[in-house]
């Protein structure tokens, strides 16, 4: 099969998310002006480069409350700052309930039950029992092609590590099982690993 996007692809449910996968999962979390903590999973990101450590997140489509955007980029905009958490398999429903839309002055936080805990380099919530977070200083945002489309790239400014992931001196991503999007409504889970050595080394 081949199709071109501009003429649709004629199936049931759009294949691309299905095509590019699995997906790592930016759980941002950001603070308005106004104090309330925003936290959103976005399946459009990733790490884009080591020195300095850099990430990436894309924002698809608006809200009503949001002016041709979403809460996390509006935040975003106005603080400079936002925090990545690492979604594991065991946050998997807090974090599908943080996706849910609702209006700007609540916290998906509270909607999902979720502790917070304050980040040190930035204004800025954190998931409190992540695995991982990264604390982020916003460098670049990029309109992209399409309503509401817009990629957010930062710095890392600081990163959290949860000690029982840490093994020998190893962040071991078996010990918290991390969740990655694929397409439609599916997910998968890492739960084994295999290690293949470069060409070079």
């Amino acid at each position: 099969m081949f199709y071109q996007p501009k003429d649709g692809h004629g199936l049931p449910h759009n294949p691309f998310n299905a095509i590019v996968t699995p997906r790592p999962i930016g759980w941002i979390s950001s603070r308005g002006k106004d104090g309330v903590d925003n936290l959103a999973p976005y399946s459009f990101f990733n790490a884009v480069a080591y020195t300095p450590p850099q990430v990436m997140f894309a924002s698809t489509g608006t809200k009503p409350d949001r002016d041709g955007t979403k809460d996390s980029v509006a935040n975003i905009i106005e603080s400079g700052v936002f925090c990545v958490n690492i979604v594991e398999f065991a946050m998997r429903d807090a974090m599908n309930a943080s996706s849910k839309t609702l209006p700007a002055n609540v916290s998906e936080f509270d909607h999902a039950k979720l502790a917070r805990a304050e980040c040190e380099t930035i204004a800025c919530a954190r998931v409190a029992a992540a695995p991982a977070a990264l604390e982020c200083r916003l460098t670049q945002i990029v309109q992209l092609e399409g309503e509401g489309n817009t990629l957010v790239l930062g710095e890392v400014t600081g990163v959290h590590m949860r000690d029982d992931c840490l093994v020998d001196g190893v962040f071991d991503v078996t010990t918290f099982r991390p969740l990655s999007r694929l397409g439609y409504r599916d997910y998968a889970v890492v739960t084994e690993l295999f290690a293949l050595s470069r060409p070079d080394d």
